[in-house]
């Protein structure tokens, strides 16, 4: 039956049967039949079907809770059996806020360090996006804000604060300055997050306790977009102190530290609250507690 849940849970995610087949690498009648066998052995009709896919049934909604539980947990079995054999052992799907993406990497690469059959996949992805995900186990943990918005019921370690800087371009009048209130920016051309990115919603926040207004000439859901309109000298932005540093290096672009509001976000790693944990995510939850003392 594992197969025809995994089949299942592709549909619900595609919302059609083409692309489910093929998000499985399997022909589509050989899907159509799965979920069919599925629908008999359970004895209910799970998916609304006229001549395309015409969403789920009541039943097939509640089914999906218990298909992608089921699954994940068969996933997790895998894991600790190998683990047995061979320790720590397996993939971690992480999703990550932009933000955070080079702390992703210093994790991943500290964990691969001392567990080296552990492999990652590294998701970008917005705060709400991560919680949904680890509510439907599509990912395993991720790295997100702990504080500024609901989290629901999960686990967390803290990895960082993070504070803000202007990101300018080195002829910008401000780029020589050796720092800048947040009022300064009010009507200054800027480059922003989309509206969907927790981070955009903390510096408007931040904007708005300034009583700054900006004017925003570009939104984009990348922070590599974000530095590159900068660098063409056109708008300046503001991003977290890291990864704009990380991100402007050998590139013609000055960062200025920002005074006033200065209040910082918590950063760190967010763990599906479960038990027990599988022996990677609890070695995981470990190495970021290990990571924040250093």
């Amino acid at each position: 039956m594992l197969d025809k849940l995994e089949m299942f849970i592709a549909l619900a995610r595609e919302s059609h049967f083409g692309r489910a087949a093929e998000r499985m690498n399997i022909a589509q009648p050989t899907l159509s039949a799965g979920i069919k066998q599925l629908e008999a052995q359970l004895g209910v009709q799970l998916v609304y079907r006229g001549s395309r896919f015409g969403g789920l049934t009541p039943e097939g909604q509640a089914a999906l809770v218990w298909a992608k539980r089921l699954v994940d947990d068969v996933r997790h079995l895998r894991d600790e059996m190998r683990i047995s054999r061979q320790g720590l052992t397996g993939e971690v799907r992480l999703a990550v806020i932009p933000t955070a993406q080079t702390w992703a990497g210093r994790l991943c690469t500290a964990f691969a360090h001392r567990h080296p059959n552990v492999r990652f996949t590294i998701l970008s992805r917005n705060s709400r996006e991560i919680l949904q995900m680890l509510d439907d186990f599509e990912a395993d943990a991720g790295i997100s804000y702990l504080e500024n918005e609901p989290l629901g019921r999960v686990d967390t370690a803290e990895l960082y604060d993070e504070s803000y800087i202007l990101v300018c371009a080195r002829n910008s009048p401000h780029a020589k300055k050796r720092s800048i209130a947040w009022s300064e920016l009010d009507g200054q051309t800027l480059a922003l997050l989309t509206p969907d990115m927790q981070n955009r919603r903390i510096i408007d926040q931040l904007f708005a306790e300034s009583g700054v207004t900006p004017a925003t000439y570009i939104e984009a859901n990348s922070i590599i977009a974000l530095v590159a309109s900068v660098a063409s000298g056109h708008c300046m932005t503001v991003l977290p102190k890291e990864v704009a540093s990380f991100l402007s290096g050998g590139k013609d672009i000055a960062l200025v530290p920002l005074d006033g509001a200065s209040r910082q976000q918590k950063v760190g790693l967010i763990l599906p609250h479960r038990d027990p944990r599988t022996p990677v995510l609890s070695a995981m939850l470990a190495e970021a507690q290990r990571l924040t003392a250093v």
